[in-house]
């Protein structure tokens, strides 16, 4: 018999196997216009997320709850920002006009990532041609797909070359890839136990602080998932930092938002104070980034013995990709999804999957490994790394096989998922945004407060 993917996904973990008979998850998996098993993901991520939340309210307080999870409520939440109204307008553009496919001299296609203007004036640079559609159009087809692919990693820039899963697979950093564990929880120093959070708790993570130094999607996801559970998130930004403003809404749910310039050490001053008084530290920072501001790892668990330490990264800290820049998308394209979906729609150009999943489901991963690792603090001690990667995400995902005309389910509408959202007043206007999408007996999952403009907030500690 087959294991279902949230059980791979407890086992994994080492969570209780006696939890898993509180968790029950209905729905059919055929619930977006994919080819691949996106509401298995999503359906797996959230349930052993929620179930972890539910453990750490177990550890806190013996008792124990009921979670239940409809498969099309996590399938609407792995979307949230596509249903994301601001004071009942159209959906705001998330995406710049020059992201997209374009098709090489060699007949191969590759992806350009501009969302981010600086990014953008880089491949207008590197190209040489005029800032439009058609100016890059005809640029790239001067360049051979390889050729551009390593030319536009080497600026720094963010692009991707379509690939087979077979072209994949051969590559040395798909190979990195295939050999990192899905979620690793690894014990960074000794420390001594300390509880989940201090006092009384009427929710999972009621006093559980989290630092969440993460932007776009997948980070941010794991802390408005960390908030949605009851943790005091506040979300460091730096001021220089580019950002994409529905995203910042969207995910900012439940936070606090302030800024910090790691580059001058007075910031970096007032980051080690909160980082002292801190539980989880998130970030989403290339493999190496914070560790040269001295806050790595090791550096964190230095000042804050215990502390649990969650890295996100695009291609993983393995391999000679590990410094790449990377999003959902690009990581799609380069390992075959994108190929994938376009061949079962028999299409020519490549085609994502219909949602950010790999993003959706490592955010909710990295909170699932920041859970079960504030568990292991509390029973065992200790200053704890979790790590988690959207190229491993998408692995997991393309191992679990295809669907057989996924792509002829219907694509939901605003319309259709009226009942999975919630109205709610905030700085930026009224918001029309997911719920969350996990139902739990004794602690409902909710946000204490609206998303709020970034640097909103001074950096301490309520």
């Amino acid at each position: 018999m087959a294991v279902k993917p949230v059980e791979e996904l407890w086992r994994l973990a080492q969570g209780d196997p006696e939890a898993l008979k509180h968790l029950t998850m209905t729905g059919d998996e055929r619930q977006l216009p994919s080819v691949y098993r996106v509401s298995a993901l999503a359906a797996a991520s959230v349930g052993a997320s929620a179930l972890a939340a539910a453990e750490c309210f177990r550890h806190r307080t013996g008792q124990m709850q009921q979670v239940d999870l409809d498969t099309r409520r996590a399938t609407i939440a792995f979307r949230s920002e596509r249903y994301l109204r601001i004071d009942a307008d159209k959906a705001p553009e998330l995406r710049d006009p020059l992201m997209g496919f374009y098709e090489t001299r060699d007949g191969r296609w590759i992806q350009l990532h501009t969302n981010f203007k600086h990014h953008r004036d880089g491949v207008i640079k590197l190209l040489g041609c005029t800032n439009d559609h058609a100016g890059v159009t005809q640029a790239i087809r001067s360049w051979s797909g390889a050729t551009l692919d390593e030319a536009l990693a080497n600026a720094g820039l963010c692009a991707a070359l379509i690939r087979t899963p077979e072209q994949w697979a051969l590559m040395p950093q798909a190979q990195a890839v295939a050999e990192t564990p899905l979620l690793e929880i690894v014990k960074l120093d000794d420390a001594p136990p300390e509880p989940i959070g201090q006092g009384d708790p009427p929710r999972p993570l009621s006093n559980v602080r989290v630092l969440d130094l993460s932007r776009i999607i997948a980070g941010p996801v794991a802390g408005r998932t960390l908030a949605q559970h009851g943790a005091d998130v506040l979300l460091i930004n730096g001021p220089h930092l580019p950002n994409i403003p529905p995203l910042v809404i969207d995910n900012g749910r439940g936070k606090r938002s302030a800024t910090l310039d790691l580059r001058e050490e007075n910031g970096r001053d007032s980051l080690r104070a909160l980082l002292k008084d801190a539980d989880v530290l998130l970030q989403g920072y290339r493999p190496g980034a914070l560790a040269a501001r001295g806050f790595g790892p090791e550096e964190a668990a230095r000042l804050r013995p215990g502390i649990v330490y969650v890295s996100i990264s695009a291609y993983g800290h393995k391999g000679p990709w590990s410094q790449r820049r990377g999003f959902d998308s690009l990581v799609q394209s380069a390992s075959g999804i994108a190929w994938t979906e376009a061949q079962a729609a028999g299409q020519t150009q490549p085609r994502h999957l219909p949602c950010q999943a790999l993003d959706h489901a490592t955010g909710y991963l990295a909170a699932f490994g920041a859970m079960i690792a504030l568990q292991r603090r509390a029973t065992e001690g200790g200053s704890w790394h979790v790590r988690v990667a959207l190229a491993r995400t998408g692995h997991w995902l393309q191992s679990m096989g295809l669907v057989e005309d996924g792509q002829q389910v219907r694509d939901p509408q605003l319309d259709d998922v009226r009942d999975m959202l919630q109205t709610i007043d905030s700085p930026f206007g009224s918001l029309t945004c997911t719920q969350p999408p996990e139902q739990m007996s004794l602690t409902p999952p909710f946000w204490r407060s609206p998303p709020m403009p970034i640097g909103a907030d001074q950096p301490v500690w309520r």
